[in-house]
């Protein structure tokens, strides 16, 4: 059976377990439709076109000021966007699949795995010092409201504070060459002796240790270009806070569609805290996690119980019909082209 074809067969396995844990937020998002008002549901449509499209611009303003991608239109990087999320929301423990996905897209290109990782850290790392300035914001207009819980006051500062902690984290390990070499040492001992296990010693070395730090060295030789060249940042910078907002966008519209207004701030924490915990969850898209945090904490800071359960799972579902009829199709076209080997 060819390669493809595999590929074939786990995305629509992995799809259908999407739609099988989803179906009772889809059915009970599917009975609210009666009480919404469609002039501003429909407004969901671009702004969501526009989030895709905005995350991809974070990643491919980068390798453009880096010279990549002279070949693909701003209408091929469009795609290759809404074919990534639609990777990040299929797949179980999404980052990782997306980071090897654009690899293997962008490698036809010219554009080297370090290179296309490194650009998905930096839309990571941008989208995350824009979400966390926007906290710091939301945190500050909150505390002037004496309904809010000092609860949420203090989570919200937690998240803030264990993002900064993994930027640094990040910086620490990416900055020092002699570091990336023993992390990339560890990975192919641990990974190779794993797929050992599980192979019952029938293929003892799944990774080359030299491609390996190839790898990470590459990761480290644009890191220290960025170091020298901060500018190339700001456009990436710009293109996150603008996917943030739309992203943010989304929920808010949601909730507005069902005669609820929501103080954006608060929606802004319950949205990063949410994300921030769904990153850790194995199931496709932090299903199930994302949504049950978003309603603890939008319920516990003044919204009412049953319209938090209701906007959360009407903007979940219409993000996940989206992402599966805009990206599965130009995903599908993607693998066939390109899965005809092994990468």
């Amino acid at each position: 059976m060819k390669f493809r074809t595999w590929i074939n067969i786990i995305t629509i396995i992995l799809l259908a377990l999407v739609i099988y844990l989803s179906w009772g937020q889809i059915t009970r998002a599917w009975a609210l439709m009666g009480s919404v008002d469609l002039r501003i549901y429909l407004l969901m449509i671009p702004v969501q076109l526009f989030s895709y499209y905005a995350v991809g611009e974070v990643m491919f303003t980068y390798l453009r000021a880096k010279g990549e991608l002279t070949d693909i239109s701003r209408w091929g990087m469009a795609r290759i966007a809404l074919e990534l999320n639609f990777v990040n929301h299929i797949i179980p423990v999404s980052g990782i699949a997306g980071f090897s996905y654009l690899g293997i897209v962008l490698k036809p290109h010219g554009v080297s795995v370090g290179r296309s990782t490194m650009a998905q850290l930096i839309r990571y790392i941008t989208m995350f010092v824009s979400f966390v300035i926007m906290i710091l914001i939301s945190v500050i207009a909150l505390s002037f409201d004496q309904k809010i819980s000092r609860l949420i006051i203090i989570i919200s500062a937690f998240f803030v504070i264990a993002t900064i902690v993994l930027a640094v984290l990040l910086i620490y390990f990416v900055d020092n060459r002699k570091r990336l070499v023993m992390i990339s040492n560890w990975i192919t001992r641990i990974i190779n002796k794993i797929v050992s296990s599980l192979s019952f010693g029938k293929k003892k070395h799944l990774l080359e240790l030299q491609k390996v730090e190839n790898f990470f060295t590459d990761i480290h030789q644009d890191y220290i270009e960025i170091r020298r060249d901060k500018k190339i940042l700001i456009r990436p910078f710009v293109w996150s806070t603008l996917a943030n907002i739309a992203d943010i966008g989304l929920i808010f519209i949601a909730f507005l569609s069902l005669g609820v207004f929501v103080n954006p701030a608060t929606v802004i924490i319950a949205c990063g805290i949410s994300s921030f915990a769904a990153i850790f969850t194995a199931t496709p898209g932090g299903s199930g996690v994302y949504e049950a945090i978003m309603i603890a904490f939008l319920a516990s800071a003044g919204v009412s119980p049953a319209y938090a359960i209701a906007g959360t799972l009407l903007a979940r579902v219409t993000v996940l019909a989206g992402t599966i009829i805009f990206g599965y199709i130009f995903y599908q076209s993607t693998v066939n082209k390109y899965g005809k080997t092994k990468p």
